[in-house]
């Protein structure tokens, strides 16, 4: 029997339909160039291979196809365009893009409509503290406070904060406080400035205090009067002798985490400040640029090398002030706006997933740092990034920068060198572990970190319930 005749057109339709289907956008976008009269084509059943990117939410190849001049408006068997179909499918970022939406081809619409605020209710980002920078470089001024009796020294060993237990009470983000910050006086910490290597950090001076005396220093008066100022230092030695003096009930507060998320707002406020200062005295005591050694200058946030015609001394040079590490902290929207993306590592808690995150590179955005991180841990390719706040994180010396994506992709792969699992979860899901509900599948990151800000606002929920 003669073998049954092919038709090459055809073959090479169904091909570029298939390709389609897959959501191969490269052997899309080479069929299309060297055939272009694929790009309109319809399958047996009626579809275009528009209609094929919108039902399977290729928003990549649905772009190119617009890209090269397909044509929108053919209906199938059912009188559906590829925006119907794309619509009906949940792709709110194809049809974003069959209508002519989104800056640069990436959907815009996907952002849940949430007024954002500025996170003042996010842990560590309370202020109690005016810093007064302009008194940094005042020796004479901080030489008279640090021996006023007014003044509050916090001390820290090995990076620990020494705290005061107080009963169990509500503070103002509606969580559990166990331990105050011990506030003491310059008797007490005589003995650990007197001890070799120790550096003071000046912290600023209260709020309150100082807004009362706005008066007398516009009009020239002594700023010293009524002005008190706060220091930390962190001494390294063993301080179990020396605490005899200051207070039998007091402890160092360890590990870090989560001992660290116990404190008040105002409390934990100034340790996001003081620890990471501190912090990098205990890691770079000596000069980056040329390894000699330094002096601590603008109230312990300078150190300045000693070393005559060192390169940090010419110039602007940032090498002899406290770093601060950009970190980029990120909910990922699924396409259809009604799912995000949660990963967790092999330390978390068992059953937390949380946000994905990452440091930002020297020479990257923060978007373009969103963008990476997410396709390096999960595999999943991101457009367009929406800032909604930061968080100082001081362990050590973090700027947690907040934001939401949205994903152009949904395929996950895991780079377990990264992390150990990501899922997508849907607004339910995410709602009942919120809430903390018998149907929760999973447990959220804990209310002090800004995941957990931005998983709730994402939900459309106070980030304090």
């Amino acid at each position: 029997m003669a073998a049954l005749s092919t038709n090459p057109k055809a073959e090479m339709v169904e091909r570029f339909l298939n390709c389609v289907a897959q959501g191969d956008v490269a052997q899309v976008t080479y069929l299309i160039s060297s055939s272009s009269f694929l790009i309109n084509k319809r399958g047996e059943n009626g579809w275009t291979a528009l209609m094929l990117a919108a039902r399977n939410g290729h928003f990549e190849v649905a772009k190119a196809l617009i890209a090269k001049g397909c044509d929108l408006s053919p209906v199938n068997k059912s009188g559906q365009t590829a925006y119907d179909i794309a619509s009906f499918w949940g792709h709110k970022h194809i049809a974003t893009l069959l209508i002519g939406g989104g800056q640069d081809g990436y959907p815009q619409s996907t952002f849940p409509d949430v007024v954002y605020g500025p996170g003042e209710n996010i842990y560590f980002n309370h202020e109690f503290l005016d810093r007064s920078s302009n008194k940094r470089t005042d020796s004479k001024w901080l030489a008279a406070k640090q021996t006023s009796p007014h003044t509050v020294y916090l001390l820290f060993h090995n990076l620990n904060p020494l705290v005061t237990p107080e009963s169990l009470d509500q503070d103002s983000t509606g969580g559990a406080s166990s331990n105050q910050l011990s506030r003491l006086r310059p008797t007490s910490v005589k003995p650990f400035l007197r001890q070799p290597g120790i550096t003071v950090v000046f912290l600023g001076v209260e709020k309150r205090k100082r807004d009362l005396n706005t008066t007398a220093i516009l009009a020239g008066e002594e700023e010293d009067d009524g002005l008190t100022a706060w220091f930390a230092l962190n001494t390294e030695q063993d301080p179990t002798e020396l605490l005899k003096l200051v207070d039998s009930k007091s402890f160092f507060l360890q590990p870090p985490m989560p001992s660290l998320l116990m404190f008040s707002d105002n409390d934990a406020g100034i340790i996001a400040h003081a620890r990471a200062v501190l912090a990098w005295h205990s890691r770079y005591s000596f000069c980056p640029t040329c390894g000699s050694e330094t002096r601590v200058d603008e109230g312990g946030h300078k150190r300045t090398c000693l070393r005559e015609g060192c390169l940090s001394l010419r110039g602007i040079h940032n090498t002899c002030y406290p770093r601060v590490d950009p970190v980029a902290i990120m909910l990922v929207i699924h396409p259809d706006g009604n799912q995000c993306l949660l990963g967790r590592k092999k330390v978390f808690p068992p059953g937390m997933f949380s946000c994905l995150a990452g440091f930002i590179e020297p020479g990257e955005t923060v978007e373009e740092g969103v963008r990476r991180e997410v396709w390096e841990e999960s595999g999943v390719r991101i457009g367009p990034v929406r800032y909604i706040t930061s968080q100082p994180w001081p362990m050590p010396s973090s700027l947690m920068i907040g934001c939401h994506a949205v994903a152009l992709t949904i395929a996950i792969n895991v780079d377990e060198n990264e992390i150990e699992e990501a899922r997508w979860f849907t607004r339910q899901q995410v709602i009942d572990a919120t809430l903390k509900s018998k149907n929760a599948v999973f447990s959220l990151p804990p209310r002090q970190a800004i995941a957990h800000y931005l998983i709730k606002h994402w939900i459309g929920m106070n980030a304090n319930l």
